[in-house]
């Protein structure tokens, strides 16, 4: 098996606040790898540490304790950063900029020459939809519009490993899809991906592994299949009575089978019968719950 490209080993940080330097202990001996070519959640609730442990694995803070290797160099190592491609939580993007001037300064930061630059700048800006805005300054993009912006700054030195803080931040639907899309494409092009994310679905639809952080702690990481519990937990049953929809959630002890043949006999029509297991968010909200029961 490769090396990994991510390597996170009893992770700490301490902050201290206030005249009288209160400490909190913001990220709690956290510990995980990410493979090459996955894509790997990062998921937890507010103020779990994530955007904190991300800050560390950029070199931008420093660990209180413990170590982090990014593409086998211990952090914070120029050759190894110059590998990554990096979006953070809030960006901020100078405003007289235009979309296309913000794109091409990324790529002067990398030292890419012009004859690189310019065309992958164009190439970026179609990939995440930013065109027909790319001479806009960027006091006229909406939110959604520099997440996209943020997105494709992060790609332009066609990175190993792009690491992303909330990258559906602020989208639609439809941005959504197209940025998991995106991120889809890049586990093609033998890309590894690390993200965040308070949106549970598309980690789900996304991620070959991840981990659930509460507290600063790791409480799960693996595949998702080996995380969620395969067991049922009902079945939901819409039939439809006469033109008025119907809709029943049935236990798994119940007999759907007897159950649909007797609304079927009463002159119901079946519409749609889901059986619904553990999802990502069953098993996010268990673990929440169960810090909380632990306070």
């Amino acid at each position: 098996m490769a090396d990994p490209v991510i390597t996170v080993v009893d992770l700490r940080k301490t902050f201290a606040f206030g005249f009288l330097r209160r400490k909190v202990q913001a990220v709690r001996g956290l510990t995980f790898d990410v493979r090459p070519g996955e894509i790997f959640g990062f998921v937890g609730p507010n103020g779990a540490g994530k955007t904190t442990t991300i800050k560390m694995l950029m070199g931008l803070i420093f660990p209180t304790a413990g170590t982090c290797m990014l593409l086998g160099k211990r952090v914070p190592d120029l050759g190894a950063k110059r590998r990554v491609g990096f979006l953070p939580e809030t960006p901020y993007f100078y405003e007289h900029l235009t979309g296309r001037e913000l794109v091409d300064f990324a790529g002067r930061l990398f030292d890419l020459p012009a004859s690189v630059r310019r065309p992958r700048t164009e190439k970026l800006l179609d990939l995440v939809g930013l065109t027909g805005a790319a001479s806009l300054p960027l006091r006229k993009y909406s939110k959604g519009m520099l997440q996209r912006l943020g997105l494709a700054q992060a790609l332009i030195n066609d990175p190993e490993v792009v690491v992303l803080d909330e990258p559906m931040s602020g989208l639609d639907p439809i941005g959504r899809k197209e940025i998991r899309d995106l991120i889809g494409s890049l586990r093609s092009e033998g890309k590894t991906v690390f993200f965040s994310s308070h949106i549970l679905s598309d980690v789900e639809l996304l991620c070959d592994r991840c981990a659930i952080i509460v507290r600063g702690e790791i409480r799960d990481v693996g595949p998702l299949a080996q995380l969620l519990s395969p067991k049922l937990l009902h079945t939901e049953v819409v039939l439809d009575r006469a033109g008025a929809p119907e809709e029943r959630r049935l236990t798994p002890g119940e007999d759907v089978d007897a159950f649909l043949r007797a609304a079927i006999d009463g002159g119901a029509k079946v519409v749609s019968v889901t059986p619904r297991k553990e999802h990502l968010e069953d098993l996010f909200v268990r673990e929440v719950e169960a810090d909380q029961a632990r306070q």
